[in-house]
């Protein structure tokens, strides 16, 4: 079936109410029964669609609705007692479908921009049991389950994990806190999403990358078509701090601490922000473990899952049962905590996910058994991060939409 570009679809005959996609966040959140009618293709849809509890997700592509006389078995699948907001990749298909289901009587209004729009939805949330120095947010990406942490103290801040797309949001953020952000601090070289820490460090942020990363080829080459200073920092790998395991980076009267557990990939960098919660990346989530094979493939999976065992036995569980851990990702299996970020104290985790008790052979045999799909464009991802692959802020976007899929499971391992 031929796609249609955005621009393709005629203008509905009648006005169509829009959503943006922060209302029908909020509204999901409120625990509000939500219709979706998702217009994608299956296969897109199949991959990657907003869920919840209380969200019901119909999926009937649009060309469904390109005929003047519709199916009556495509109308009867869409719900008339209550409203339904339409959705699709970029919000021209969905405008279209909204409009033609308003003209046959149903209550209905379509999503601003689509999935695209829904990717742009980044939330800032305090940490409320973060007992450490300063204050630590948590950032937050629905759409992708994308996670990072600002602390900042006494006129100072550090990002850990920042995300590409949101370089300009950092920066705003931080001049509206009257903090000078010091420190951009990538955990690993990622894999589902493009890191920030280029462009910050481009701002005149310091920014800092696991010294193993750098033995995975880091280049940190130019974007195509850019010159200047900023070209020329991102070709320079010199520009670049390097964190080794024990280095420490002080913001305000707080420290930052590097500790290495490698296993999700072999350059795997936690940071334990101030003695109180540990950045661990894609090492430790409150739902799961890492996947070990994004780096060396389902060949190295089984020495890296031995790697990751041994750092969770011996770096992160043995920190104080209070240390709190806050991953780099969560999923839809994740359950929030009261003050609604991600996180959780190592305790309950040790209570709740029989992965951490296990001895060494049956937790490889578990973190290999339920692998989920590799993330979406894995492969350019990573090359993109490694500096190798020069793709502009559209492509960039592009590439990471879609879920994270950096768990080893894709069912929740707590509370089993």
């Amino acid at each position: 079936m031929h796609k249609m570009n955005a621009d393709d679809f005629p203008t509905p005959d009648v006005d169509v109410e829009t959503t943006d996609p922060e209302s029908l966040k909020d509204r999901i959140d409120a625990g509000e029964d939500v219709t979706l009618l998702d217009a994608r293709m299956q296969s897109d849809y199949d991959e990657w669609r907003i869920d919840g509890e209380n969200v019901t997700s119909l999926n009937i592509p649009y060309f469904e609705f390109l005929e003047d006389d519709i199916d009556s078995d495509v109308l009867a699948q869409i719900p008339d007692d209550r409203e339904v907001t339409v959705l699709c990749a970029k919000g021209g298909a969905s405008e279209y479908v909204a409009g033609t289901l308003a003209e046959h009587g149903y209550d209905v209004n379509h999503l601003e921009d689509g999935m695209n729009g829904w990717a742009s939805i980044y939330e800032a949330v305090e940490v409320e049991r973060y007992d450490g120095t300063g204050t630590l947010l948590q950032y937050q990406r629905p759409s992708s389950g994308c996670l990072g942490y600002l602390l900042y103290d006494d006129g100072e801040a550090a990002i850990i994990d920042p995300l590409r797309a949101f370089t300009d949001r950092y920066l705003d953020d931080a001049a509206e806190l009257g903090v000078e952000l010091k420190y951009a601090l990538d955990t690993h070289i990622h894999a589902d999403h493009i890191s920030g820490v280029r462009d910050l460090d481009a701002e005149g942020v310091e920014g800092v990358i696991p010294e193993a990363a750098v033995d995975r080829g880091v280049t940190y080459a130019a974007e195509q078509g850019s010159t200047g200073p900023a070209s020329q920092a991102r070709q320079d790998t010199d520009d670049l701090t390097t964190a080794e395991d024990g280095d420490t980076f002080q913001v305000g009267d707080a420290t930052i601490e590097t500790v290495s557990t490698p296993g999700h990939t072999t350059g795997m960098t936690s940071y334990l922000v101030d003695g109180s919660l540990l950045a661990t990346g894609d090492g430790l989530f409150i739902e799961s473990v890492a996947r070990p094979d994004l780096e060396e493939g389902d060949e190295g999976a089984p020495e890296a899952a031995r790697m990751l065992y041994e750092s969770l036995q011996e770096r992160v569980l043995t920190l104080p049962d209070g240390t709190l851990i806050g991953g780099a990702h969560f999923s839809d299996a994740a359950e929030p905590a009261e003050d609604s970020t991600f996180t959780a104290p190592i305790s309950a985790l040790v209570e709740e996910m029989d992965a951490l008790t296990m001895d060494e052979d049956a937790f490889v045999e578990l973190v290999l058994s339920d692998m989920p799909p590799r993330p979406a464009n894995y492969e350019e991802i990573i090359a993109t991060n490694l500096g190798q692959n020069a793709v502009d802020d559209e492509e960039a976007f592009t590439l990471e939409l879609g879920p994270n899929n950096c768990a080893a499971s894709q069912e929740s391992l707590a509370g089993d």
